[in-house]
């Protein structure tokens, strides 16, 4: 974002068309997804300038769009924006698609299984969004690419993809095999890539977009006896970072969410009544396990303008549980 508060001039290099601020007139330009910031108090011969057209053209740009309407609850507004939540049929990722519907966006939660997809497409629905039901499976490349097509054919883009399909496995490494390892890398990581990859074609070509993966406490500790995951998820904040950097000249975000003890289907087995549940306790400040609806807030951020020079970013979400250190 670049601001000026003193009277001062720009030229554009087609025509030599002056754009002039007057003192105490602010004005902002800088890439972001969706509704941008805005360039206001030019003068121009009675015409746009064609320096500005090009920004609003290459980047999402909106020149015409007042500061006042960027400010406050307006900047966390997605609506009728586009968001594909991978994974979004249970647990943590239905949650997010719920949240991201009441949030204005269309959503299209996807998973392996229709009936489930079709349970969350209603729900969507009744919170008077659009929906898609497609089912997904991020083992297969083809399956991937396709949920992006039907996407872009139903609603001829996508501005935000939260990719939260993942599995879990708690063996001790010297007993685990091949096959469990490969299991789990193969749908956190690798499904997580897969998505990516797929999502980010066109958003790089449109020149916006915002993807929120979700990482885990052992994106940044080691967890016990689950080395398949936290392997896994410490790539998938790897892998936040390294596409943040390479996709942020191009207009589109990428950052991370990373969840700290929330009791779902993935991991009720290991922390109800367990002495692994007691310790997450003990070492979590507020002294409880999470609620999947509390990671909404970070999510919407995360899609939103108020996000807009956000890009990079594992954002913990964890109730202070990795700024713990003695507890007692």
């Amino acid at each position: 974002m670049l601001t000026y508060t003193r009277r001062m001039s720009l030229l554009c290099s087609r025509c030599a068309c002056a754009v002039g601020w007057a003192p105490a007139h602010r004005a902002e330009w800088g890439p972001t997804g969706g509704r941008a910031p805005t360039l206001r108090r030019f003068s121009i011969r009675g015409r746009k300038p064609h320096f500005l057209n090009r920004l609003q053209n290459d980047r999402g740009f909106d020149v015409d769009r007042p500061d006042s309407e960027r400010r406050g609850p307006a900047l966390f507004d997605l609506t009728d924006r586009v968001a594909v939540v991978i994974g979004g049929t249970s647990g943590i990722g239905r949650a997010l698609a719920h949240g991201l519907a009441d949030a204005g966006a269309h959503v299209v939660a996807s998973g392996r299984r229709g009936e489930r997809v079709e349970a969350v497409a209603a729900e969507i629905e009744g919170r008077g969004r659009r929906s898609l039901r497609q089912t997904v499976d991020v083992g297969d490349p083809a399956s991937v690419e396709a949920l992006r097509d039907a996407v872009l054919d139903a609603f001829g883009q996508v501005d935000v993809l939260v990719n939260c399909a993942g599995v879990t496995l708690r063996v001790p490494t010297l007993e685990g095999d091949e096959d469990g390892w490969r299991q789990v890398l193969d749908t956190n990581l690798d499904g997580t890539w897969r998505a990516c990859r797929a999502f980010g074609k066109p958003m790089v070509d449109r020149g916006q977009g915002r993807i929120v993966n979700i990482g885990s406490l052992a994106s940044s500790v080691g967890l016990f006896e689950v080395a398949a995951y936290t392997a896994s998820k410490a790539g998938v904040a790897g892998l936040t970072r390294a596409l943040a950097v390479e996709w942020g000249r191009h207009g589109v975000r990428v950052n991370a969410i990373a969840p700290g003890v929330f009791r779902t289907d993935l991991n009720r087995e290991l922390l109800d009544g367990t002495d692994r549940g007691r310790e997450f306790l003990l070492r979590t400040p507020l002294g409880r396990f999470g609620k999947a609806e509390e990671l909404v807030g970070a999510a919407i951020f995360l899609a939103s303008d108020a996000a807009s020079f956000v890009n990079g970013v594992v954002l913990p979400v964890d109730g202070g549980f990795l700024a713990s250190g003695v507890n007692q």
